[in-house]
């Protein structure tokens, strides 16, 4: 089989938001606004730079107001916030996020955990975030979450996911992210699934969302491209996890596929050498070690020293 790799392929850094948004140790907003400006320089056209829910359902992104009024924007670069609802739409478009990023799951038990309403109920409830968001300058994404599967109700019908990613273009959302939020994809599925998306949304306009979780997270990013899609979340040192799905850990490390990419000769302008400088700096961010394993062992042209004893050899 003959493959195409000369596309780009276009990563959307999600740590500031999906990396952070499980982490017990507070991250301080100073600390957030430096970690986005640092990955602003890396080639990044899109960050995920936060998100604007409630306080109580997510601590640890309570300060997003603060955050996206102190970042400095960079030109080129895209700056995503999640929202749940209106309300925090109205506050993602006051702080000027340029996209604004919609989530419920194809399943209702997850949806329910989630988003503490019915899938019916949040779909109703975006018809009024459309409208506001379509007065401002903002774009819009939605996304299907646990499109791949469910940690409650297993396996999801990709006609449902079909339909749903229907229901969002019958409404006007330009944008679509497919999550598999718990890991549980396979690059078979995941081809079948992305070519029949692509049917229906044009390549530029399709995000994929994988998680690590049971090692598949490359393979599955591999599957989508050679399926037609270009663009894929990921999150520096792999950070991350939905705090509603039992055993989501972490998102795919973001060095980790651009590594694969510059090993594949498959361009994504993302400077690599910066991305690993500043995962390294991640364990004294967050107080622990990250999933990530380029910022470990170092790329293949990182060779060591020959030594000493060999030379006499």
């Amino acid at each position: 089989m003959n493959r195409d790799y000369t596309q780009r392929l276009i990563v959307q850094e999600v740590a500031p938001r999906d990396g952070l948004q499980i982490e017990p140790r507070w991250v301080d907003t100073h600390e957030k606004i430096a970690l986005i400006d640092a990955l602003s320089t890396c080639g990044f056209t899109r960050i995920e730079a936060g998100s604007f829910v409630s306080p109580k359902a997510i601590p640890a992104l309570r300060d997003g107001d603060e955050v996206f009024r102190g970042i400095g924007r960079r030109p080129g670069v895209i700056y995503v916030a999640l929202i749940p609802n209106a309300k925090g739409a109205e506050r993602a478009l006051a702080a000027q996020a340029d996209e604004v990023n919609l989530v419920m799951s194809a399943s209702q038990t997850h949806n329910r955990a989630n988003m503490r309403m019915s899938c019916e109920a949040s779909l109703a409830g975006f018809s009024d975030i459309v409208r506001l968001v379509k007065g401002s300058r903002a774009s819009l994404n939605a996304t299907v979450a646990t499109a791949f599967g469910c940690p409650f109700e297993g396996r999801i019908d990709e006609d449902r996911v079909v339909s749903l990613v229907d229901a969002y273009r019958e409404m006007g959302i330009g944008g679509i992210t497919l999550a598999d939020t718990t890991g549980m994809a396979n690059p078979r599925q995941v081809a079948r699934l992305v070519e029949r998306v692509l049917g229906r949304v044009p390549a530029d306009a399709l995000t994929l969302h994988f998680h690590n979780t049971r090692g598949l997270g490359l393979a599955n990013v591999l599957a989508a491209y050679d399926a037609g899609a270009r663009r894929f979340d990921a999150a520096l040192g792999g950070l991350g996890g939905c705090p509603f799905a039992p055993g989501a850990s972490g998102n795919i490390c973001t060095e980790d596929l651009v590594n694969l990419c510059d090993e594949m000769g498959i361009p994504t302008g993302i400077d690599l050498q910066k991305l690993i400088a500043l995962s390294r700096t991640l364990p004294a961010l967050v107080g622990h070690e990250v999933p990530g394993q380029l910022a470990k062992a170092g790329r293949n042209c990182d060779v060591h020293p020959v030594p000493e004893y060999v030379k006499s050899i």
